[in-house]
């Protein structure tokens, strides 16, 4: 494991006061302390899914910092603004979203994950008012068949790849157990009742995603189409509804070697793990999903700013329990009930703060974060 510089400062003043070095480090081996701060800073920054204010960029604006002082990368684009219930936070029109495209990358050096939640129909940023394409509910485009859903997802993936946006949190995997869900039934945001649809359908969406060198995200792992509740507004339960073949689309898509990401919902479902959101319960991220199912990719919260979260968990604890959990990328969507510009700075001295007090190690950290540049050079590589 990698020690980090609050060790090799222990470490340092013991061999000091001993007045002799018994057991030296192996300089060939070891880090420096400053290099090992300086790693630990670029893995915590990778680890960060940040959003922010601003349709263009000015010197003034935090993001700029995030991304050159805190290597922050990955932004979250949003049409509307939650916490002033205002429009066009990011998004205003297709010229627009390009030209700030290119430059958040410009400012990132090209390595920069830019995501989106552009499902189609009721859940797209990218709106027909704004210039871009009329789209379909996921459910709309599986009803007319495989070719109905692969035209939708490559308008999609068109419209994604002309504004300079490389991540879709899509396509949305729920299985449409209960119509009447608030969030993913009564939306139109599951493909079919029938989790093999819905993994066939998804196929379909990956593969035009693909294309145009764009990665999808698939969602809300373990399921989310059961629930009665909205985990926007608090913490839902679904335990008692959850049925066992909401997990058969990631299964199918993990086992066929089609997924880059997987987002994990704040549903509770004690069937799989314990009284935790599945976002911050280690037997359904880490267990179930990376050991169970075998996902080796990136695993992505759904945004900590959501009421299942923020309203029932504080700031330090919720990054600690995401990241012991086993979440490799932390949504900090600024989009929730208030904005900071701040937060990361405040995450990345949380995180550092768990790394030096050993809750959390820095090998841990590093992984993570080796994941997601992993899926970043299969981006870049898809451009060549």
């Amino acid at each position: 494991m990698k020690h980090t510089f609050l060790t090799l400062m222990f470490l340092s003043l013991a061999i000091t006061a001993c007045g002799q070095n018994n057991n030296p480090v192996p300089q060939t081996i070891q880090p420096t302390p400053s290099q090992s701060e300086d790693q630990l800073l670029q893995d915590i920054g990778e680890m960060l899914l940040v959003g922010f204010r601003g349709t263009q960029l000015d010197d003034k604006n935090h993001i700029i910092r995030d991304i050159q002082k805190y290597h922050v990368g990955s932004v979250i684009l949003f049409e509307y603004d939650a916490p002033t219930g205002t429009r066009h936070r990011n998004v205003s029109s297709p010229s627009q979203i390009k030209n700030l495209c290119n430059d958040l990358q410009k400012y990132a050096g090209g390595n920069l994950l830019i995501g989106i939640d552009q499902e189609g129909g009721n859940v797209a940023r990218l709106r027909t008012r704004d210039g871009f394409p009329r789209t379909m509910t996921a459910q709309a485009s599986a009803r007319g068949g495989d070719d109905s859903v692969s035209r939708n997802a490559a308008i999609i993936a068109r419209e994604l790849a002309e504004a300079g946006i490389n991540l879709d949190f899509a396509p949305c995997v729920d299985v449409d157990v209960n119509p009447s869900c608030p969030v993913i039934g009564k939306l139109g945001r599951s493909f079919s009742s029938n989790p093999a649809t819905v993994a066939r359908c998804a196929s379909l969406w990956l593969n035009e995603l693909n294309r145009q060198h764009i990665i999808g995200c698939l969602k809300h792992f373990p399921g989310h189409g059961s629930a009665t509740g909205d985990t926007h507004a608090g913490l839902v339960d679904v335990t008692k509804t959850w049925k066992e073949i909401e997990l058969e689309p990631y299964r199918t898509l993990i086992d066929k070697g089609l997924v880059d990401m997987v987002m994990v919902a704040h549903v509770i479902n004690r069937n799989l793990g314990d009284e935790l959101p599945a976002s911050l319960s280690p037997a359904i991220v880490t267990e179930l999903l990376r050991n169970q199912l075998g996902f080796n990719g990136v695993i992505v919260t759904d945004d900590l700013a959501m009421g299942a979260i923020a309203s029932h968990y504080g700031f330090e604890e919720t990054l600690r329990l995401a990241i012991v959990a086993g979440c490799d990328l932390l949504c900090l969507s600024n989009n929730g009930g208030g904005y900071d510009p701040n937060v990361v700075p405040h995450a990345v001295e949380t995180i550092q703060q768990l790394v030096q007090n050993g809750i959390i190690s820095a090998d841990q950290i590093h992984a993570s974060a080796e994941r997601v540049r992993a899926l970043k050079k299969k981006v870049a590589t898809s451009h060549k």
